[in-house]
């Protein structure tokens, strides 16, 4: 008895896991002693087979090469993930001398040889571009960014707080519609909102217009003449307000996130900007056009994925407010610099993932259209300081956007020539609605008419 007792301990197996630096380390205890799992032993336990399951123990040479893989498994999952980031840095850019010149000045994009990306304004139009005053600047007050958000809230403003009707219908060519009419009785007028695939159209009718109470088809019909359906269904469903609500403001942002890359003379590559770390002067002048520097430990308002708690993203940030909305600005040389690391992800991570970024360039090397590779970033507002002794600032600054083919036109629409000199004023006027303008359209693989964008999907 006190044989098979002593055997029973030998064999009895008590499983500890320590978690060390470089991956776990599992061990067994058999009585007093401790030696390390096997490989074999290690899958066979966690697949939990049973013993007469279990394959017979590998060779030595497996052995290690199975302990090879498996120390090369713990240290992928001990490294960084933003590892996985790394691309291929394009082909150097020729040489300065050998670039295209425009009018006897170095554009400030270059269209990529591959093709896919718009330029405004074309390079053509750069041909003998001259100092502009002030007057050639874009009044801030003469474009509203949040144009779109206000027709986005219609439905909420006019519709949700009075009796009103919906209906739906499937039109042959435009797909599935959503028609919603209030009559406004005090005012003797007939409101309407028609949701389409492609766009939303929104009108008001006197009721004078019509004899009788006009039927559905009818104003459908009136708002957009391709409407070819003969009736529209009435919804029921009680929390159809709710849902259409829903639908209507779900490209409503209220916070925006963007990019900012600081481009010196002769940077060509996306590894030469991202490693830059001092500002000039002129670069600190730009960056409080766009919005004052924060302190990043214990800020309150809008992050925009940044840390604000144990500095990891860096000590400082450029923080505004535009029209009621956040806008938390990505400054690649306000985020962490590494040290061996040619890519920099730690800055790549956040710009990489904006939509919109802009570039500060000081001199004449062009910025090339697809220089950052990143699966998210669309758009670059490129933005050149020029010294021009004849200006009452001594300064003035070029303006140029480029974006994928993919993404339509929208504004403001860049003065000719695209040059400002009265910075406080139009320069940050005109950067802040475009980089507005353009991330708040955030499916662009797909682009909308740019009047009331909305998700096909959601009418689906």
């Amino acid at each position: 008895m006190e044989r098979d007792r002593r055997n029973d301990i030998s064999f009895s197996r008590k499983r500890s896991f320590t978690f060390g630096a470089y991956g776990g380390v599992d061990k067994f205890t058999c009585g007093d002693e401790m030696r390390p799992e096997s490989a074999g032993d290690h899958i066979v336990d966690i697949l939990d087979s049973p013993a007469s399951e279990r394959k017979p123990f590998l060779s030595s040479s497996n052995n290690q090469k199975q302990d090879s893989e498996l120390f090369e498994i713990i240290e992928k999952l001990q490294g960084s993930r933003i590892d996985e980031q790394r691309c291929e840095f394009p082909l150097k850019v020729s040489p300065k001398s050998e670039l295209l010149t425009v009018g006897g000045e170095l554009p400030l994009i270059l269209p990529s040889k591959l093709g896919g990306y718009w330029i405004d304004p074309p390079q053509d139009r750069l041909v003998d571009v001259s100092p502009t005053s002030s007057q050639y600047g874009l009044d801030p007050e003469g474009y509203d960014i949040m144009e779109r958000d206000s027709e986005a809230k219609t439905y909420h403003e006019f519709f949700c707080s009075r009796y009103h009707h919906s209906f739906t219908a499937v039109d042959p060519s435009l797909g599935p519609l959503v028609l919603s009419v209030c009559l406004e009785e005090e005012d003797n007028k007939i409101r309407v909102i028609l949701r389409m695939k492609e766009c939303s159209l929104h009108g008001v009718f006197s009721v004078s217009l019509f004899p009788s109470i006009p039927a559905a088809v009818e104003l459908a019909k009136m708002l957009c003449d391709k409407v070819t359906v003969s009736r529209f269904d009435v919804v029921s469903y009680l929390k159809a307000p709710e849902l259409i609500t829903t639908f209507d403001e779900h490209r409503v942002s209220p916070n925006f996130k963007f990019g900012i890359l600081y481009q010196k003379d002769r940077q060509f590559t996306e590894e030469d900007i991202l490693s830059n770390n001092e500002e000039s002067e002129g670069f600190k002048e730009f960056l409080s056009m766009l919005g004052e520097t924060v302190q990043l430990q214990g800020f309150t308002g809008f992050r925009g994925g940044l840390d604000v708690s144990h500095g990891q993203t860096g000590s400082e940030a450029v923080y505004t407010s535009f029209h009621g909305r956040e806008i938390m600005f990505h400054v690649a040389t306000k985020l962490p610099y590494t040290e061996g690391d040619p890519q920099q992800l730690q800055r790549k991570r956040h710009i990489g993932n904006d939509i919109v970024a802009l570039v500060y360039q000081e001199g004449q090397t062009p910025f090339l259209s697809d220089l950052i590779k990143s699966h998210f970033l669309h758009c670059f507002l490129v933005v050149r300081r020029i010294q021009r002794k004849e200006e009452p600032a001594g300064v003035v600054y070029q303006v140029c956007v480029t974006a994928r083919e993919d993404v339509p036109p929208f504004g403001p629409v860049l003065p000719d020539p695209p040059i400002f000199s009265d910075v406080d004023h139009h320069l940050g006027g005109l950067t802040l609605p475009q980089v507005a303008d353009q991330d708040s359209f955030p499916e662009l693989e797909a682009p909308l008419p740019r009047q009331h964008p909305v998700s096909a999907s959601a009418l689906d």
